[in-house]
């Protein structure tokens, strides 16, 4: 007999990037420190096939993310989420820590990337958790832009000079749809959620090498297709915070991303959307305890009913648990979140 499911934490994965340096990952993280270190991302919850999350918690401890889809199906991901997506987990949550600027780049969108790589295309949203004093970011046109322009700028290595820049602070959002040019820059903490897909094509790298001292492949052919070439008077999100109510900063058919700050215990109940829920701790810590199975019909306990999230960490909770409570370690304290689902309303059914 199967066993009950419960919220998932998952084991450190931990990535190298040329344009990462330092500690502050794990620093975020409350991981020891280790020198010489270029860790540039934390995939916190991935199904990216040979960099699968592998289960840390309770009975399921050392399955991995891609194992559990395939034998627990909607269980896991919603009934909605597993018909649209069959057995392919939609997500990649990631924290980025950015110590040099990212190369300019773009990603394809999920007709594209299927015709070229059989894969999903990528959309992808950014929280800045922190940034150093003038911190930037580029995230779309500034002025029009044909596709011979691009090509000229690309080889005489002004494409920045026509992309949108932003001073960035915490608590920034910005929503980077499939098809729009953009980069992190250096001195940047994001936390991302983005489509389950590794496709990246880089377009200017600043004469960059790679980890292994060799330079950097350019994509410029790939890219050129890939780009959405509209400009846009204002790429970034705005939205309003609102203590013990979950404010939406993102809602589309990818997905759904609300932002959490809480200082009291929060109920949600979330078997409408039909979609399992992830959480992403920012700030403070605390403790997500099942109140319910019974969504699903179960109607008994599973076999974790609670589990401690702090700071820097991620879980998994899957859509047939998921009637439980958020309740903050520290009662002098905000505990600030990004919650992560699919909602189903925003599928449109023929």
């Amino acid at each position: 007999m199967r066993e009950v499911l419960y919220p998932l934490l998952f084991e450190e994965n931990l990535q190298e990037r040329v344009w990462g340096a330092g500690n502050r990952l794990r620093e975020f993280k409350g991981m020891p420190i280790v020198e010489n270190d270029k860790i540039g991302e934390s995939w916190e919850i991935s199904a990216v096939e040979g960099k699968c999350s592998v289960v840390s918690n309770g009975p399921l401890k050392g399955k991995t993310l891609c194992e559990l889809v395939d034998e627990y199906g909607d269980l896991l991901m919603g009934k909605v989420v597993t018909n649209l997506y069959g057995n392919q987990f939609p997500l990649l949550i990631k924290f980025i820590d950015a110590a040099q600027d990212l190369s300019i780049q773009v990603h394809p969108d999920d007709n594209l990337a299927k015709e070229r790589h059989n894969s999903f295309g990528k959309t992808e949203l950014w929280y800045v958790m922190d940034a150093v004093e003038n911190a930037k970011l580029y995230c779309g046109f500034d002025s029009p832009i044909s596709k011979y322009e691009y090509e000229k700028r690309v080889e005489d290595k002004s494409i920045c000079s026509v992309l949108k820049q932003y001073q960035i602070s915490k608590g920034d959002v910005f929503y980077i749809p499939a098809g729009r040019v953009h980069a992190i820059c250096g001195g940047t903490l994001i936390a991302e959620v983005q489509q389950s897909s590794d496709l990246t094509y880089r377009i200017y790298d600043y004469d960059r090498a790679g980890l292994d001292g060799k330079p950097r492949d350019l994509h410029t052919e790939l890219a050129k297709d890939a780009i959405d070439y509209q400009v846009l008077d204002n790429y970034k999100t705005d939205y309003n915070k609102k203590l013990n109510k979950p404010v939406c900063i993102s809602s589309t058919q990818f997905f759904t991303v609300k932002l959490l700050e809480v200082d009291r215990a929060f109920h949600r109940k979330l078997y409408k959307y039909d979609s399992f829920i992830i959480y992403m701790c920012l700030e403070g810590d605390c403790e997500i305890a099942v109140r319910s199975t019974s969504g699903y019909g179960y109607g008994v306990k599973p076999p974790v009913e609670r589990i401690f999230l702090k700071k820097g960490n991620s879980c998994l909770i899957p859509a047939s648990v998921a009637d439980f409570d958020v309740v903050p370690s520290n009662k002098n304290k905000e505990t600030k979140l990004l919650e992560v689902y699919i909602d189903n309303k925003n599928f449109n059914r023929e």
